[in-house]
């Protein structure tokens, strides 16, 4: 089968599972955009795409490319220094001089930087969330839905920090190489439209990338809507249950309004208030 044993085939393959997964980071990206402006939202979202069969459907498809992407990534690697030998260094640094970019020629550790962050960002959150709702026999978590309390708690720590910066630029590099590369390889490789895509590739991976910068600097100095709105939450309740029972359910209303807990949460039951139930 010529998308196995050919080399052009194998290009094809990376380039198709290459732009599927620039189309998920997308969806990803999108969704984190959500939590700088409600964690209600966000966990909202991530209910939604829970244990839930086409989520994890999606997931099992979603793994099948990366897998895919980075086996044939290692196959066209070996290859390529196979047929080049040890005039490969030459090629790059002398007679393709100024002519191959940075990210070309370190294509292979930049996709282990990626692969290394991946799997730490499997661990904070897949495995803390859409594990745990599978299998909570085997992960003790009470709130494995609570996206944005993982996002705080995760971005919270300078060392994930610093460390999913440096995954997020090295994704940078790679995805701007690869995006025209793939677009080069499907044959929209015109002189014209390959300066276009290229141009297109940059700005559209930059914004993409740089989305993802914001969610995790912006937690990490604590200066999202979303934070800010949650501490105004946590102030009304704390006030209001510390407020006699009739004024508090009297004001449970009021703070609701800017409260993503439920009302059970602001304040205690009417039910249980007796001079609350005397006023019925």
């Amino acid at each position: 089968m010529w998308l196995i044993n050919s080399s052009i085939g194998r290009k094809v393959v990376m380039s198709v599972t290459g732009i599927a997964l620039i189309l998920f980071l997308t969806f990803h990206c999108c969704m984190n955009i959500v939590a700088l402006f409600s964690g209600h939202a966000y966990n909202t979202i991530c209910e939604l795409l829970g244990a839930n069969w086409y989520a994890v459907a999606a997931t099992l498809a979603l793994a099948a490319l990366a897998v895919i992407h980075i086996v044939y990534a290692f196959i066209l690697t070996a290859q390529n220094r196979r047929a080049r030998g040890d005039n490969r260094y030459e090629v790059s640094t002398t007679v393709n001089a100024g002519k191959v970019e940075w990210a070309s020629k370190n294509m292979l550790v930049l996709g282990l930087i990626i692969v290394l962050g991946l799997l730490l960002h499997l661990w904070n959150f897949w495995y803390n969330m859409m594990f745990a709702e599978l299998f909570p026999c085997l992960h003790n978590d009470p709130a494995p839905a609570d996206g944005f309390g993982k996002i705080v708690t995760t971005f919270g720590n300078p060392v994930y920090v610093v460390l999913y910066v440096i995954w997020l630029v090295a994704l940078w590099f790679h995805l701007t190489h690869g995006f025209w590369s793939a677009m080069q390889t499907l044959g929209w490789n015109g002189k014209v439209w390959f300066k276009r895509w290229k141009t297109i590739g940059n700005i559209f991976v930059t914004l993409l990338v740089a989305g993802f910068i914001v969610v995790v600097l912006a937690f990490a100095f604590k200066c999202t809507p979303s934070l800010c709105k949650a501490a105004k939450c946590k102030a009304q309740t704390e006030c209001m249950m510390q407020a006699p029972c009739d004024k508090a359910h009297g004001d449970c209303d009021k703070a609701h309004a800017g409260c993503d807990k439920a009302k059970a949460d602001c304040c205690k039951e009417k039910a249980d208030c007796p001079k609350a139930q005397a006023e019925r």
